[in-house]
């Protein structure tokens, strides 16, 4: 998946007075500024842009309610959620003392670096507690207020879960899966033809990064099995990165099928918890499908999937027999663009399924009989669900975060299995971000807004503030000027609304004509515009002090707004996403105060695809780009993802050669810098190079920065390196 770069943390803190009068503009309100606040510099991004929120905490909801396992200082503590009183627990750091250090690789190794492994978990009865520390797995028992060490091996527990009734613990050892027994701590081995090319539980690169799918194994209900998918990856290619700073080179191979190339032959099987032999479930032909998701049915007996074909524009609901693998579809869904998959699927009494869906163009909940056929469709509108946060079935309720609100913003909501009219449960206008108890009755609130920095609360299920979590540190915010963000709604030329965000300059004078940085995005799965709290100290903020106008807006294509405003870059990546971009330009130059001479642009992963792009196919607007670890040709993409979004290259060969930039070359005409990360594993760095190649024979000149030693985003020096380049770049190019 293609992401934002975290290091552009916008910001705000109120409007201009003047712009309050601007029709469909959102500013925060206007508030007195203290005396003498510093401009925000490059300096000030290197030394203040990480201190806002301070160090980060942990919490896991008990199963039960009520009561939360708290990760704080390195320390684990109780938490209770109807009185605050907190104990501790384990001391972590000590775990980590006792645990057998295992070997380190000495090249990078690239599977499962996404993967979700938990280090903190109940057990289904709130009785105990498995921790993961240093490779190794130990266990908090509250009878006795005691912690065991399970194991201390030279190899590391992955992906360890606990068992449903709690008596053992599943984990993979290298790539193959294992059964501890708590009681006697007797280790068994469950499969044994593991392979470097035949993975056991363990996923390859492309379906976590791309399906977001954070294990490869799944206990059933009854404790009795275990589900496990199997990865045959000895189709998928291999990318030679490489770490070119050590005196002798070292290859770091990566398993990368691009579009076009064979994907991992992926099965599900199922195996004893005590061993045996794995019966494969027969969901069909392995090649050219996908398996998106797997669970188990309540009662055991079956293992249901998400099956998509190649393209992601055909999902299959199936489940198969655990004894005797034959399986039967239960619901079938087809979309002309794609299918996007998500976690929103819940086993309910009676065998009955909860579920959401964006057959309608936007994603809503449907209940579904045992057969798969649909009962009701429980939420309406031109609004979508975000996600169910918790499902209450003996209370008949059913939470929710949603956009009912407005498209800009999060809240929690609670319905009902008869389909009723929504209920607002989180108060406050902005973004709320819920983590709420498995037993309904609490929540935690995470809540910003253009005002507000992100502050956490607990609430209970009627929305009730209980008491407050976490408070955000804002000493930096009366230490730095941060210039005011406004968001700005507006109409394109077809009449379709849109959602930009504004930053103007230090000092602003209306009469003045400013240069512009566009930064951009455009991808799907990303809403750039929102009504949440975009940061403190930021790079953005950096040019606006130096009398740069920052634009953002989210085009046709971006997250937010339903499947309907995501799917027409359909086949053709670039070109609507352009098209909308210039809308911004048009609306921003009406304006009165923007230089329609020196506009920029800039941005990173599939923003630095549209830096590109823009430079590339609207040259005489934008004036100079700096394109970030951008994909310069979609056949160097990653199968799930490109395909998802273009097909298959040999079914859309000009789709492919129009989106890419690198055929675009001779266009150039502005000023470009290019930057990209030489093991950058998400967008290779061959994309880079073959940007360069054809730039050269185009006869163009542009600007590089290259950095070792680096995947797909920077941190620390580099990423200090990295803006005071892009500040330098934009002060030449725009000035």
């Amino acid at each position: 998946m293609l992401f934002r770069m975290s290091p552009l943390r916008v910001s705000h803190a109120a409007a201009a007075v003047a712009a309050a009068a601007l029709c469909g503009v959102l500013v925060a309100p206007w508030s007195a500024r203290a005396q003498a606040k510093k401009p925000v510099t490059l300096e000030a991004l290197a030394s203040a842009g990480a201190r806002m929120m301070g160090p980060g905490v942990q919490a896991f909801w008990s199963p039960q309610g009520g009561r939360l396992a708290v990760i704080r200082s390195e320390k684990l503590l109780l938490h209770d959620a109807a009185t605050g009183e907190e104990k501790e627990i384990v001391n972590l750091s000590e775990l980590s003392r006792q645990a057998q250090p295992f070997p380190q690789p000495e090249q990078m190794t690239w599977e499962n670096r996404r993967v979700r492994e938990q280090r903190i978990q109940w057990s289904q009865d709130g009785s105990k507690i498995l921790i993961l520390s240093g490779g190794d797995l130990f266990l908090w028992e509250e009878s006795t207020g005691r912690t065991t060490q399970l194991t201390s091996t030279p190899a590391a527990e992955r992906d360890p879960k606990l068992s449903p009734d709690g008596s053992k613990v599943s984990f993979r050892r290298d790539r193959d899966l294992y059964v501890l027994e708590i009681s006697s701590k007797k280790v068994a081995r469950l499969t044994h033809d593991s392979s470097e090319t035949l993975w056991n539980g363990m996923l390859d690169w492309v379906y976590p990064e791309e399906l977001d799918l954070g294990t490869a194994h799944w206990w059933s209900p009854d404790s009795s099995r275990i589900a496990y998918l199997q990865f045959d990856v000895s189709r998928e290619p291999l990318y030679p990165h490489g770490d070119f700073l050590k005196m002798a080179a070292v290859a770091e191979p990566q398993r990368y099928p691009k579009a076009g190339e064979p994907n991992a032959d992926v099965r599900v099987g199922v195996v004893s918890a005590s061993g045996g032999a794995t019966k494969w479930m027969d969901f069909g032909e392995t090649r050219d499908f996908l398996i998106a998701r797997v669970h188990w049915s309540p009662d055991s007996n079956s293992v249901l999937v998400h099956r998509l074909n190649r393209v992601q524009d055909h999902l299959w609901i199936a489940a198969a027999d655990a004894k005797t693998g034959r399986s039967r579809v239960l619901i079938e869904e087809t979309d002309p663009a794609w299918i996007n998959i998500t976690d929103d699927f819940r086993f309910l009494s009676g065998g009955r399924i909860l579920r959401s869906s964006e057959q309608s163009g936007f994603r809503h909940l449907y209940l579904h009989a045992p057969d798969g056929t649909i009962l009701k469709q429980l939420t309406q509108g031109e609004w979508e669900v975000s996600s169910i946060a918790c499902v209450d079935e003996n209370g008949g309720r059913i939470f929710y975060v949603g956009t009912q609100a407005s498209p800009l913003e999060r809240h929690l909501y609670r319905t009902s299995f008869d389909g009723a009219a929504p209920a607002l449960v989180s108060p406050g206008a902005g973004t709320h971000s819920i983590q709420m108890s498995p037993a309904c009755d609490y929540y935690l609130d995470t809540f910003s807004n253009l005002d507000s920095p992100p502050r956490t609360t607990l609430h209970d299920a009627g929305g009730r503030e209980v008491r407050v979590w976490r408070e955000p540190d804002t000493k930096i915010l009366e230490e730095y000027e941060i210039l005011k963000t406004e968001i700005h709604r507006f109409r394109g030329s077809d009449g379709t609304e849109f959602y930009g965000r504004l930053i103007r300059p230090a000092k602003f004078d209306p009469s003045k004509k400013y240069p512009v940085i566009v930064s951009v995005y455009g991808g799907p799965h990303a809403q750039s515009v929102r009504n949440a709290w975009p940061g403190g100290v930021s790079w953005e903020q950096v040019m606006a002090h130096k009398g740069f106008v920052i634009w953002q807006m989210d085009n046709r294509g971006s997250a937010g707004r339903g499947h309907r405003f995501e799917a027409p870059l359909y086949r053709r990546l670039g070109k609507q996403e352009l098209a909308d971009q210039l809308e911004g330009i048009r609306y921003l130059t009406g304006l009165g105060f923007i230089d329609p001479q020196r506009i920029g642009v800039q941005g990173w992963s599939y923003g630095g695809f549209m830096t590109l792009y823009c430079l590339l196919h609207a040259p005489d607007v934008f004036k100079a780009g700096a394109a970030g670890a951008a994909v310069t040709d979609w056949r160097n993409y990653d199968t799930i993802y490109t395909e998802r979004y273009l097909g298959l290259p040999s079914e859309n060969e000009q789709g492919y050669r129009d989106s890419s930039p690198v055929h675009a070359a001779a266009n150039l005409k502005g000023r470009l810098l290019l930057i990209h990360n030489i093991e950058d594993d998400n967008v290779l760095f061959a994309n880079a190079l073959q940007m360069m190649n054809a730039l050269q024979q185009a006869g163009k000149s542009f600007e590089t920065l290259i950095y070792p030693q680096k995947s797909h985003g920077l941190m620390g020096r580099a990423s200090q390196h990295r803006w005071a380049e892009q500040t330098r770049f934009f002060e030449e190019a725009l000035r």
